[in-house]
């Protein structure tokens, strides 16, 4: 039997917040794996792209957002599904908020555990690539190992835009995939969650030998782990959603056509501007 807004209850509710949609493939996959929430997307699209951003804005305005969906929403934890909010928002929004927040970051402990020649590349925005958050990941997961840092901020345009199939892409992946090349990389991290809908075009643009690994896994069962353990929000002046629903900021008709669309294509409600 489906759930209704009645037997809903705020304790539920888990918020996966991104700039665009990045994060809507770890939205899918802990769906999958739980049906026991009731799940909210928010593309922080005023805001897109985070990875072209300071540190000290990424850190203000996601913070902005966030005041914004506890309010509205009362959720029970936030993913914030974006390596660069992550890497460099995550502790400034703990320390703010009294709310559990789950964060993504790159694949970089997996990689160094898999990798048979210790060469490994990471696909990510410019902003997470000189992110100091990533040079300790590596010195605390991949010591020893050659790690290549390739940003490919055209590729993060082109997936908003509305390319999650993987098509078309072959002259904006022929750049970072030769960078990879030449480092000769055998295991290659997609440090953007943008990356993950064309995880399968990124891997035949790589060829034959070289593993790629995301984080989508891990961020599932961490979730879920953190989910068992929170106690229930409070419940008053919160909005209760009796479908899994799909929020935006910096609404325009653009925006909206191509947010419908993601809408449908994950099985969400659209529902307009946060």
């Amino acid at each position: 039997m489906s759930e209704t807004a009645a037997e809903l209850t705020p304790a539920a509710t888990v918020v996966f917040l991104d700039s665009g949609v990045g994060g809507l493939p770890y939205m899918a996959a802990y769906r999958a794996a739980s049906r026991s929430s009731r799940l909210v997307y928010v593309a922080d699209r005023a805001n897109f792209p985070y990875g072209e951003k300071s540190a000290d804005e990424v850190s203000q305005r996601i913070a902005g957002v966030v005041s914004r969906v506890i309010s509205r929403i009362g959720p029970a934890v936030i993913v914030i599904a974006c390596n660069t909010a992550s890497v460099t928002a995550l502790g400034h929004l703990r320390a703010r908020f009294d709310i559990p927040f789950i964060g993504v970051v790159p694949a970089v402990k997996p990689a160094a555990l898999v990798t048979r020649n210790r060469r490994i590349g990471v696909l990510a925005t410019q902003r997470t690539v000189d992110d100091p958050y990533v040079a300790d990941l590596i010195r605390r997961f991949a010591d020893g190992c050659h790690v290549q840092l390739v940003p490919a901020p055209d590729l993060i345009d082109r997936i908003e835009s509305g390319t999650i199939d993987g098509s078309g892409l072959d002259g904006i992946l022929e750049q970072p995939v030769r960078s990879l090349h030449a480092a000769r990389v055998d295991t290659v991290v997609l440090g953007c969650t943008h990356f993950v809908h064309i995880e399968a075009a990124i891997s035949r643009a790589l060829g034959d030998g070289i593993r790629v690994v995301d984080s989508v896994d891990g961020v599932v069962r961490q979730t879920r782990r953190v989910l068992e353990n929170v106690s229930p929000p409070n419940p008053a002046n919160v909005q209760t959603l009796s479908v899994d629903s799909l929020f935006i900021t910096g609404v325009d008709d653009r925006t909206e056509r191509l947010y419908r669309g993601f809408s449908s294509a994950f099985s969400l409600h659209f529902s307009g501007a946060l």
